[in-house]
Order: structure tokens, then sequence, then C-alpha cells
């Protein structure tokens, strides 16, 4: 695997690629090499607009550091110090490689003091042409993959590129930091993210706890209200707040219920009236939830789950954590949740998270125009937002690592612990519900288990992986049927529709009556800690019958309605769904568990417990059944034992919390490796690669599945004019170019994108150039080219693409674009082109479920323009046309 060197065999320049090594000390025979010779004396050539010349060179090699570095000298430079090089420092020349591989990253004073050419022809004395595009002033000949305008909307980005762009900013900012005040550069260049990342997690906490406070509210408003009075009520308290102090609902004076407010007396009346209400309310905020996303926001629908492992997989998705999205989020979850539909906060507190660190990002230019440094804080947030759903810090990290980071080195789960760790102190410093929980549902056991209960664990853990199963094939067969059938135009109606039946089915069952957290908690809770049983959960003797019937009933329903309703046009998790379904199944096995052991006290299977002492709690199990059901639909592990760990403080459950998840998991795997997360990016056709080994790649040559060069629309060096690049680009609609030296030879130069061929060739037409159509353009040394009169395009081709041969295997082109994040890879023989494969094609190949959908070596796989967009969020409709980079700048 290497960059290709542009030109090498066709006389071309090689510029700085040919000075990239690891230490100019280990290329011994570097003099005597003739390629290297013929480079330096044409180097010299000074009609080489883009030569070397005495031009400094940056290499990708550690800086020197300086002795003494703490003296007050280096503080406090004189003025003489700073007006001439150190004398212990090399001076560059154009004739020694070595010496000139010191340029300005060592040398500040001489890199202040050279004439770089600009794209334009002119040259910019005293200093280094600025690109803010570029991540820094240092000119695009230094590195070899050229400028960048910037993303496209719906594109992939270009890791190694932004990588190196970071580096040379670090590189270019600390050769300038010279005395005190340049340390104090650094120190706030190195703080930015720290800054961003603990407003974020500032800015999460404050969300989750206003989320939770209204959801609440705005839920008990479907039962009745809070009416002023003597005991101090207030009609924005919710329930809880309201009957603050009662150990009994029945005791509270302040709450009113509809059919009292409405003064009904009869047992049936009260019913009808409280039943319509119910109806009524939750309708009218799941449909004031989904107006909101279809208006003003369409990115807030959903989890957002499967797009921020999108983009954190390298993509780039406008507008998806812009400010509007924030906002319609943050409302939309209160009142989807409060709707009663199956769906919870807790994936889309992970896109609200982020949308925080996104716009905080903004006060950080080395943080927002970078975008590999921008997917590192986005790892953390969505952390954050893990943390602050089920007051999880350590679980949120994992879960940022296990489920959604495509890339997560050692400082980004150190800068994920921060900011998850941020979130949880200022949840906790708001206090929302006022019992010290970071979350209602939150629970602690001073209950052991016993060894026969592994038996009873274990099963539940194969309910949860069938349920995931179950949950899965049902959702997927929905959707494919909502968006084949005329309700994908009508999506206010289907969450109508959905709402109306949710609400019908919700208020006869107790269980399903009540809001998600508040039945997760009643489930998990034992029975000695419960001071007021609305539920009935707790009952003894023949009422166990109906409560476990009950409980079945409302898991299996539960069921039905959460694949209807995720999916639907409305802020939606499926976490806290799986959980309470998983709590209600586990709650009726614990029940059933209790009543056997309360009837047969002495068999040998019960001879562990000891008398007088409740042997079995059943809240235990509604832990693992909902362990078990989240590890069944999401396919997570460590995180799921970590969080439900957290939740409950109890370290003797956790063993059986492990093998729950363990064989959920194994059962779910059994009927389809893809978790839900992985479900719905295969069905929104998201070109998402999976950066894990598991990943079944056909075992075929590349050479079959690349595009051929004889399909491929190429460049040549020479022979072109604005008119006629442009005339390609109409006729050629794809995303970018390979360049060769002729057609002959096909000898690869490098690839532009059509972004920056755009960008180049609309400047190159306006102020001040002003060129004619006929200028000739060319994308190789021309050394008798005016550049006043003509368009050298060499600062906007990658001149050091990633290239293999092409007996290369598909296995190790897929690798290379796992691991390194690539967007191409282009395959040549003896320097000549013979092909071409994109993230795209890569992503197609392995996502095909039938051999005859991959079309092998036909030139159909290429990026086209707009082919990316196939099946995102399918908004090419309905939203207005985004300006692209181009326009942009």
């Amino acid at each position: 695997m290497a960059r290709s060197s542009p030109g090498l065999g066709s006389g071309e320049n090689l510029g700085s690629s040919s000075d990239v090594r690891e230490d100019p000390d280990t290329d011994s025979n570097e003099e005597d090499d003739p390629i290297n010779l013929n480079l330096s004396h044409s180097a010299l050539d000074d009609d080489d607009p883009l030569g070397e010349g005495s031009h400094p060179q940056i290499t990708f090699k550690k800086k020197r550091k300086l002795p003494s570095g703490l003296r007050l000298p280096n503080f406090f430079p004189s003025t003489a110090s700073s007006s001439h090089p150190s004398p212990t420092l090399p001076i560059p020349t154009a004739r020694s490689r070595k010496l000139r591989e010191w340029s300005s990253a060592s040398n500040p004073n001489t890199a202040s003091n050279v004439s770089l050419p600009l794209a334009n022809g002119h040259t910019a004395e005293g200093s280094f042409p600025s690109d803010n595009k570029d991540g820094g002033p240092l000119d695009w000949y230094l590195e070899g993959p050229g400028r960048r305008v910037g993303y496209d909307d719906l594109t992939a980005i270009d890791w190694i590129f932004e990588y190196t762009k970071e580096r040379q900013r670090l590189r270019f900012l600390y050769s300038q930091a010279t005395g005190l005040f340049g340390y104090a550069q650094q120190l706030l260049d190195a703080s930015q993210i720290w800054i961003v990342l603990v407003l974020t997690g500032l800015a999460a906490g404050i969300l989750a706890a206003g989320i939770d406070i209204v959801s609440d509210w705005l839920g008990d408003l479907k039962t009745g209200y809070c009416k002023p009075g003597a005991g101090g009520g207030h009609f924005y308290l919710n329930k809880g707040f309201c009957c603050w102090g009662h150990e009994e609902w029945s005791q509270c004076q302040g709450w009113t219920s509809w059919s009292a407010a409405l003064r009904v007396r009869s047992s049936a009346g009260m019913y009808i009236v409280e039943y319509i209400f119910f109806v009524l309310f939750s309708v009218l905020f799941a449909f004031c939830a989904s107006l909101l996303v279809r208006n003003y926001a369409p990115y807030a629908k959903h989890s957002g789950i499967p797009e921020i492992k999108t983009v954190l997989g390298g993509f780039v998705i406008r507008r998806f954590m812009g400010l509007w999205t924030l906002i319609v989020k943050s409302l939309g979850l209160c009142l989807a949740v409060a709707s009663g539909l199956w769906l919870g906060k807790e994936g889309p507190l992970v896109h609200v998270a982020c949308c925080c660190a996104n716009l905080f990002m903004k006060l950080s230019p080395s943080l927002n125009e970078n975008e590999a440094r921008k997917r590192e804080v986005l790892s953390a947030a969505a952390a954050s937002g893990i943390s602050v759903a089920f007051g999880s810090p350590i679980g949120g990290v994992l879960f940022s690592l296990e489920q959604l980071s495509y890339y997560f080195p050692d400082k980004t789960m150190w800068q994920s612990f921060v900011c998850a760790m941020v979130a949880a102190v200022t949840l906790q410093a708001l206090n929302p519900f006022r019992t010290g929980k970071l979350v209602l549902y939150q629970v602690t056991y001073d209950t052991g288990w016993h060894g026969f209960e592994m038996v009873p664990f274990a099963i539940l853990g194969i309910v949860g992986g069938l349920y995931g199963a179950l949950f899965i094939s049902l959702n997927m067969k929905i959707a494919r049927w909502r968006k084949s059938s005329r309700w994908a135009s009508t999506p206010i109606l289907e969450v109508t529709i959905v709402a109306i039946c949710t609400a019908v089915i919700n208020f006869p069952n107790k269980f399903m009556r009540a809001q998600s957290s508040e039945l997760v908690y009643l489930l998990f809770a034992e029975c000695k800690h419960i001071t007021d049983d609305q539920l009935g959960i707790c009952k003894t003797g023949a009422a166990y019958a109906g409560v476990i019937i009950l409980l079945i009933v409302a898991a299996a329903l539960g069921v039905v309605l959460a694949s209807f309703t995720f999916g639907l046009q409305i802020p939606a998790g499926i976490i806290l769904p799986s959980m309470a379904i998983g709590a209600l199944y586990g709650r009726a096995f614990g029940i059933i568990a209790e009543v056997w052991q309360g009837n047969h006290p002495n068999a040998l299977i019960f001879a562990t417990c000891e008398p007088d002492v409740p042997c079995i709690t059943p809240g235990t199990y509604a832990i693992i059944g909902a362990a078990s059901a989240l590890g069944g639909v999401t396919r997570m592990t460590v995180s799921i034992v970590v969080i439900m760990f957290e939740l409950t403080g109890a370290l003797t459950y956790v063993l059986p919390i492990m093998i729950a998840v363990m064989i959920s998991k194994w059962v779910g795997d059994a009927f389809g490796k893809r978790g839900i997360y992985e479900t719905w990016i295969h069905f929104n056709e998201y070109p998402f690669l999976e950066n894990r080994d598991d990943s079944a790649i056909p075992d075929v040559p590349v050479s079959n599945i690349m595009t051929q060069v004889r399909d491929i629309a190429m460049i040549t060096a020479t022979g072109h004019t604005l008119q006629s690049i442009q005339d390609l680009l109409v006729a050629s609609p794809y995303r970018g170019f390979p360049v060769v030296s002729d057609a002959a030879t096909k000898i690869l130069l490098g690839y532009i994108s059509r972004t920056e061929l755009i960008y180049a060739l609309k400047t190159a037409t306006l102020e001040p150039r002003n060129l004619p159509p006929s200028t000739d353009v060319y994308f190789s040394h021309q050394p008798s080219a005016d550049p006043q009169i003509t368009l050298d395009l060499r600062p906007w081709m990658d001149q050091t693409p990633i290239t293999l041969s092409g007996k290369s295997s598909l296995e190790l082109t897929v690798n290379m674009f796992q691991k390194l994040g690539l967007r191409y890879v282009l395959f040549s023989d003896r320097g000549a082109l013979q092909g071409l494969l994109t993230k795209k094609d890569v992503w197609y190949i392995l996502d095909s479920t039938s051999d005859e959908h991959v079309k092998m070596g036909g030139g159909v796989l290429r990026e086209e323009q707009g082919g990316e967009s196939r099946g995102l969020l399918h908004r090419d409709e309905d939203r207005e046309d985004f300006a692209s980079p181009v326009d942009e700048r």
C-alpha cells in the first residue's frame, strides 16, 4: 500500500511527495539515486512556478527540540535573536535535501520570508498564503493531497487528509510559538477541545433535566391537573410534585382528575371521561411532535443513532446536527414521550448531545474545520447522551465505544469520560425528580440470588434473543410496507392513526397506561420499597394470576405497538420500550418463580433458601429481562451490563446479567448478525462500512470488482481548455476524475475531485483573473507556460492518491477502506492506471444480499453525483437545495 508518485516515469516533478521520509539520516544512498538527482536539479528550474527552488519543505517527522526551552530569553526573545536564525539550526538550501527538510517547522524565521505561488499565479511575499479550508497557512504543494474546498452533502470524508491537515496546523502553530505569548497560544489551542466538551456536558445535562420535567408534566396532564389550593399546588406541577409528601395518591387533595373537574359522579361516566381525555391528549401531543418534525426539522425524526453512527464513520449529512434540529428534537421529544407511544428518549438524547457539541464546535475553528477531529468530539458527546439518559457515565463511554464510534483512540475515551462525567454531575445538581436519582427507574437491591436461579436467568436470555429477532423482523416488514404504500407521503396522518390506536389499547391495561419510565421503575423495584402500588403488582394470592396475564399481554402488545412506532416521523428511541417489554415478561417470570417456591418451599431445588426470608425477588427478574431484551434488539453486550449495574448499584447481579445478555446475543445472532441500528442503516442504504473483522468479504481479486480503466472518465495532463473541462463536467456526472499523463500510456498522475475542479474553474473566470473559455488548462508541470494566461490545476489535485496493484485481493482493499477511512483507491500496474474503487462500491458489494446484485467491473459502481444520497432520509424532494462547499466558499 502506498500513495502513488505522480508523474513517475514521465519526467514529472514530484514536489513534496518525494520528501516525505521518517528520518533523512536513514537514506544513505540518496545522492546516488538518479531519480533524486534529477528531482533536485529540476527543483532549481526558475521557469517552474511550482518548483521547489529555495522554498522550505515540510516533512512528517517530529520537530527537533531545542535545548533549554524554559530559559528566560526564550519566553522574552530579544530583537537580535528574533531577527537572525539560531546558528545551531540548519539553514535550508535548495541542493541539500537533508538540510532542506528542516524548513519552516524548525525555523519560523526562514518560513516568514519566502515567496510562495498562489493558485491564481501570483505570489505572496513575507508570509504563507492563507486558506482556511486547507487547515492552516501552508500551501498546497507542501502535502500530497493538495487543497480541498470542502465536502458536499451526503459524501464521505478523507480521514488521511484531515489528520494530515491537523498535523501541519499544529506544526505551524508550534513553529510560531516563541516567547510567553506563543506558549499561551499553544495552551489555548490545546484547551479548546476541553472547553467544548465541558460545555457539551453542561448542555446535555440541562436539556435532559428539562425534557424529563416537561415530559412528566405533559404525561400526567392526560389524567388530570394540579389545582391551586391551600396545599400550595400549581398547574405546572406534575402528579408526583403536586402530591409531594403523601404516601398514597388517594390522600392527595391537589391533584384533580378530569372526571372530577367535570363533576362526573358515576363510575361508568368517570371511566369514559378519563378515557376520552387520555386519547385526546395522546393524539394531540403526537400530532404536534410530528408537525414540528415535518415542517421545521426533518432530520429530528427517529432516534438518530443510525445516522450518528454513519456520520462517525466518515459520512457528511449537513444540517443533521444544526440548531433547528436541536430545538425541534428537544421539543418533539417532550411531546412524543408524553403521548404514551411506545418509544423512548434515551436514543434521541444521544442526537441532542451531538447537536450541542456541533454548535459549540463552531466557536473553535480548529475543530469545526477538521472533519476528523469533529468526529472525535461527537463520539465523546454521544457518551454524554447515554450518561444522562441512564444516569450511567461509564456505560455511556462503553456505549459510544461499542455501538457508535468508528474510530476510538485512547484520547477519545478520556474525552468521552470527561464529557459523560460533566453531563451526569450537571443532571445530579439539577435533580429533576427531587429524589437524588439521575433517572426515575434507578433502584437498589439488598438481596442476593441463588444458584438454582441461573436456569430461569438463562431462559430469560433466550426469550430476549427471540424478542430481538422478532422485533427487528416485524419492524422491517412494517418499514418496507410503509415505504411502498401511500403512508410515505402522509407521515402526520400515519402518526395520528398510530397514536389513536396506541391510546385506545393502552388505557384499559394499567401496565400500558403508565408512562414508560414509571412503568420500568415499578417493575424493577422490590415490593417493600413501593409505597403506593397503583398497578397492583405486589398483590398476593389468587390475584397473582391476573397480574401475570396482564404483564404478558402488555409485553405482547408492546412488541406490536413498538414495531409500528419505531420508524414514524417523530423523535423516537427503542431502548426504553425494549427495556419495558423485557421488564414485563421478566417480572411475570419472576412472579411465577416466586409462586412456585412459595407453594413448594421444601423442594430440593429450593434447599438453599433461608426460612422466613423471601427467597426470590421478582424485581431482579425484571432487570435481567430488560437487559436480555435490550441485548437482543441492539446486540450490545458490555455496555448493557455496565448500564444495568449503574442503574441498580448491585454488584451481586452482574454475573446473572452477563449470562442473560450473552445468551440473548447468541440467540439473536442465530437469526441475523445485524442489530436494530445496523438494520436501519442497511434499510436506508447509508454507505457505512463496519470497522470490524467479522464482515463477510468475497474471496475474489479486486480486478473483478473495480471499475475498469476503459469505463473511467479520465482527464489527461494537457490538451484542455476551460471550456473543455466545463463540458466534461456536464457530460460526466461523477464525483471525481483520475488524472493521467496521456490517453495512450495512462500513467497515473493523481486524482481531482469534482468539487475542487468546479471551484478552481469558477475562481479562474471571476475577478481578478477573468480568464476566457479558451484558456489552456494543465495538470502537470509546463516550463514554457505563462501562469498569467494559463490555469495550473495541480494545486487542487491529489498528487499522492492511495494506490494498489490491480492484482490485489478484494479483502486487502476492503481492509484498507475500513482501517484508513478512504474515499477511493486507484489501481495501477507500473504506473499505468488500471481501475478505480470507491467507498460506495465497497459498501454496495458488502451490503448486497445476493450475488446477482453485484455487477463486477462494469463501471456502474462509481460515485455519481447524487448517487450517495440514494435512500438518505428521502429528503431530496421536500427540502431546499443546500449550498455546496463551492458556493459557500
